[in-house]
């Protein structure tokens, strides 16, 4: 109903408005349990743990963001990585057919200069040249190269080994004549130190004929009084002559037995050689008796000069 003042009523049992009186004294009694400090603290945890969720829940898109550029970057890097490796294969093939190209010119050449070298009038154009110690600097590298390498050691029929024995033979040749002999003794003497080197290095029974080429430049340069007295006096050369008498191919220790020849015909150095000569004295006796006449020959004839008590200076 409707009173004076405007305002409106409702009717309301008096049995609910004591229930809800009850209900209402109950909720008094009840919530100051209920909202304690716990409760209140739990609530701001309960805030602070969902903020720092949405916080983590943002840093989680963002690392996922990260990651899948990182995804995308690794994916092109992996695909120029791929094209990379590509080129390289290219230019390591085109590098291995210009070092083929290179070792097969490197063949023709010497082995057209070593058989051009075996004319005296050639061998002085070439010792007149500005360039010929740093060629024979370059071929006694290349020779320690090619010694040194396990793969090639023993492949003196590949073009690697005819491009070294090329370079043997010529300066072979070049030892051979007297202006030769003087170049090499005054302005290559680090390649015959080299050369000796190089007979220690080289494995019994391979590179024969490489070591045949050496004994026999190291024979020439014997013949020149300097290089006489400086093969004497160098205790590698002497230390492989013994070695070299025990090689199992016959031209070696032909080649040997001819280098110790010549080296003992002068007295003082055979005075100089004499106990080392007395090591090697049993190997040259076995090779008098070997059947190789050549061989043979030499070792006979060696005996003969190294004869009686040991020379006196």
């Amino acid at each position: 109903m409707s009173g004076s003042s405007g305002a409106e009523f409702v009717l309301v049992r008096r049995q609910d408005v004591e229930r809800l009186t009850t209900e209402v004294m109950q909720m008094k009694e009840i919530l100051p349990q209920i909202l304690n400090q716990d409760l209140l603290e739990s609530i701001q945890r309960l805030e602070h743990a969902e903020s720092a969720l949405e916080e983590r829940e943002m840093d989680c898109e963002h690392m996922r963001s990260r990651l899948q550029a990182t995804q995308n970057q690794s994916v092109r890097a992996s695909e120029e990585n791929q094209a990379l490796l590509l080129q390289m294969a290219q230019l390591r093939e085109h590098s291995l057919q210009q070092v083929d190209f290179c070792t097969q010119m490197g063949s023709a050449l010497c082995t057209l200069l070593w058989a051009v070298s075996n004319r005296e009038e050639t061998v002085r154009n070439i010792v007149g040249m500005d360039e010929t110690a740093r060629f024979f600097s370059l071929a006694g590298q290349t020779l320690s190269s090619f010694v040194e390498s396990p793969a090639l050691s023993e492949e003196e029929d590949s073009e690697e080994g005819r491009f070294v024995l090329g370079l043997a033979g010529t300066i072979t040749n070049v030892a051979a004549v007297s202006c030769g002999r003087d170049f090499l003794m005054s302005s290559c003497r680090e390649l015959m130190e080299n050369w000796i080197h190089l007979l220690g290095k080289i494995r019994s029974g391979t590179c024969s004929r490489l070591r045949v080429l050496i004994l026999m430049s190291l024979y020439n340069v014997s013949i020149h009084r300097e290089g006489l007295v400086w093969m004497s006096q160098h205790s590698g050369l002497r230390s492989r002559l013994q070695q070299l008498l025990t090689d199992p191919d016959s031209e070696v220790c032909l080649h040997t037995l001819r280098l110790i020849q010549s080296l003992v015909l002068e007295p003082e150095v055979l005075h100089m050689l004499w106990e080392d000569l007395q090591d090697c004295l049993p190997h040259i006796t076995q090779l008098s008796h070997t059947a190789n006449p050549d061989v043979q020959k030499m070792a006979a004839e060696l005996l003969e000069e190294l004869k009686g008590p040991a020379p006196h200076t």
